[in-house]
């Protein structure tokens, strides 16, 4: 995933996409490098997120159910 296409997303300046990238590679959160991000640490990334994160996570849930194999 580039810096690019998260701007295009997120409808956002590149220069911002930098900043907060860079400060979740500071925090150790994230590694993120030529497009390839990785959590490292999804609770404190969680953490650092708005309700909204948990709203939305939740509604996907309810709206998406995962299938239990049997």
């Amino acid at each position: 995933m580039t810096q690019e296409l998260i701007t295009n997303m997120l409808g956002v300046r590149r220069a911002g996409v930098t900043e907060a990238a860079g400060r979740l590679v500071k925090a150790g959160i994230i590694s993120y490098r030529r497009g390839h991000i990785t959590v490292l640490d999804r609770n404190r990334s969680e953490q650092r997120t708005c309700e909204c994160y948990f709203i939305v996570n939740t509604e996907y849930d309810r709206l998406l159910p995962a299938t239990v194999a049997t």
